[in-house]
């Protein structure tokens, strides 16, 4: 018998972190958009930009954490943006972290520091990653590996630890990593 539950929309999303492939953030200081709701004092602010490496970044202006954003963060790069909102997320201690592409627009350098980040900062946390590039997966507990067909309707092709998928003989999983490996060879 299946059992269902009920969850408010204020508690979901405050339990709920998503970063998405194109990151959000607002026009004004760098505080605000780590902290929009003010419930954090600056030195926790400061230990979540030293985590996701942007505390060198910040410090490079004199204002600090009132360095001015602009509209959609043009003023920094893809990657400065998405460590900026894992450093909110990470900030906000969310329960569930949904990772939708995060790394898909940025550098090598950015995206190892983002997986460092993300494996040594969540281990209180359900991270759920969407992904194409194998390497964002490689720490995951589990794989659910989607195929896609024409129409836009998904099949489960599998789902098992990302162990137990390359063990697995031919499976689409160990496919991918082998193709991933050859061509970074």
């Amino acid at each position: 018998m299946a059992r269902y539950f009920q969850i408010g929309l204020h508690d979901l999303r405050s339990k709920l972190g998503i970063i998405p492939q194109d990151p959000t953030l607002f026009q004004g200081a760098m505080r605000f958009n780590l902290d929009p709701l003010e419930q954090h004092s600056d030195h926790e602010i400061w230990e979540v930009l030293n985590k996701c490496r942007l505390a060198e970044i910040i410090h490079q202006d004199k204002r600090l954490l009132d360095t001015p954003v602009a509209e959609d963060g043009e003023n920094c790069s893809v990657g400065q943006r998405q460590l900026v909102c894992l450093a909110r997320s990470l900030l906000q201690k969310h329960e569930i972290l949904v990772l939708d592409e995060a790394t898909a627009s940025i550098d090598t350098e950015t995206d190892n520091v983002m997986q460092k980040t993300i494996r040594e900062e969540t281990s209180r946390c359900t991270v759920i990653t969407i992904a194409h590039r194998i390497p964002s997966i490689f720490d995951s507990d589990l794989v659910l590996n989607l195929l896609n067909f024409i129409g836009y309707t998904e099949k489960v092709v599998e789902f098992d630890s990302p162990t137990w998928l390359q063990r697995d003989g031919p499976s689409a999983f160990s496919k991918l990593v082998n193709e991933f490996l050859r061509r970074s060879l």
